[in-house]
């Protein structure tokens, strides 16, 4: 994890973080297909897990011929 960077972030923070909008990520946490926290009312998304959840759904890139 980088000191440079909060541990957890609200659903603006990580719109922000993997560069799509707010609904894109509601989407998500509405399909149950992220990991997630919800405190109270509130969704905080821990972006270790984030990042581990991109690799988990990187695909590699197809060969040219």
């Amino acid at each position: 994890m980088s000191s440079n960077r909060p541990r957890y972030v609200d659903v603006n923070g990580l719109a922000e973080y993997l560069g799509v909008t707010v609904r894109h990520i509601r989407r998500l946490v509405a399909e149950e297909r992220i990991p997630y926290i919800k405190w109270g009312l509130n969704l905080h998304f821990d972006l270790d897990e984030i990042d581990a959840w991109i690799d988990e759904h990187r695909r590699p890139a197809r060969r040219s011929s």
